[in-house]
């Protein structure tokens, strides 16, 4: 997976090359991610979704994050990315499933490691159970979902927890449904200012 090798763009968006994941991480070089929400509507209540981040995963490890997203490769466009949506979850979509939501660009830099990201993000109008997810388990090791007002709460700052429910699959392979309660530290620290203008944008495109 460090060996992919990807696009890389100027800060004006503008290509100016290709390098590996690898190098794309250690250099800083910016780069385009296909990044995907499910939502679904039950009881005149939204409520967004997120794959649990694997135990195995080098970056992030076990917490919450987009409920679908990835890389694009050196010849992949951004609606190829919807791959990312059958290899991590299981669920086949075309693009006409998709809601596009724009871009953000976003970048942070710890340790060793500088993301700066091109995210072409899209909303799904999730119409399928939690049984019929299938994960992908070197990446992802659960699904679970929230109230989407109470997720903007959170990092509004209005509130310091949220209930979440969904599954986790264990070492066994089985799917194990639980609820709990989880704080900001649970997600991946990308932080508030950007869950916050994701989560507009997709009450944007609801209305």
């Amino acid at each position: 997976m460090e060996n992919e090798r990807i696009k890389i763009f100027d800060e004006h968006h503008q290509p100016i090359g290709v390098a590996s994941r690898s190098d794309v991480h250690r250099l800083g070089h910016w780069h385009e991610t296909f990044h995907c929400w499910f939502i679904a509507r039950e009881e005149n209540s939204d409520f967004i979704y997120f794959q649990l981040r694997s135990t195995e995963k080098k970056d992030y490890p076990n917490l919450l994050d987009t409920t679908a997203a990835g890389h694009l490769l050196v010849n992949e466009s951004v609606v190829d990315g919807i791959r990312e949506v059958k290899e991590e979850l299981g669920i086949e979509l075309t693009v006409k499933d998709l809601f596009s939501l724009g871009i953000i660009k976003y970048s942070v830099e710890r340790r060793g490691f500088i993301d700066r990201d091109i995210m072409n993000i899209f909303l799904y109008r999730n119409i399928h159970s939690f049984h019929e997810f299938k994960l992908q388990k070197e990446v992802v090791s659960g699904l679970f979902r929230a109230n989407l007002d109470h997720f903007l709460d959170l990092w509004l700052e209005k509130i310091d927890e949220i209930d979440i429910e969904g599954f986790e699959v264990n070492a066994l392979g089985k799917s194990i449904f639980q609820s709990k309660r989880v704080n900001r530290e649970a997600f991946v620290p990308h932080g508030s200012s950007f869950y916050e203008q994701i989560i507009k944008r997709i009450k944007r495109t609801l209305v």
